[in-house]
């Protein structure tokens, strides 16, 4: 049974950083893209960061590119979200999940497997 569970969302003020964790089991974990969505209330998911197999290609949204950065540890079988320079439009609940062609790594339909979420408030 694949498990994502994501960990490391909170509130913090306008600024500050958080780096969220996904821990990933029951895959084998080195073969997936991971990626990185969100969803605010009342919007549409959107997609905000992808890293391939071996980490060594990114990719990012416009909107947190240069703030965020996603990296994995595949001996851990864990993907990382580092969210520096938070703004309160940051605010969202954050998927992470797994696609194991990566073909379309900013499309969420590409993606087999999802994490519950975990929730990043930013404050003004």
């Amino acid at each position: 049974q694949v498990q994502l569970v994501e960990s490391g969302g909170g509130l913090v003020q306008a600024g500050a950083s958080l780096r969220l964790s996904c821990a990933a089991s029951g895959l084998s974990f080195s073969m997936y893209t991971m990626g990185w969505f969100r969803q605010a209330p009342g919007k549409e998911r959107e997609f905000v960061a992808a890293v391939r197999w071996r980490g060594e290609i990114t990719y990012y949204a416009g909107s947190v590119k240069g703030r965020f950065t996603n990296s994995r540890d595949n001996a851990k079988n864990t993907v990382y979200l580092q969210m520096n320079s938070l703004k309160p439009e940051d605010t969202a609940v954050y998927y992470c999940a797994a696609d194991r062609y990566g073909l379309r790594p900013t499309d969420d339909n590409e993606y087999d497997y999802w994490g519950q979420g975990t929730q990043v408030t930013v404050s003004s």
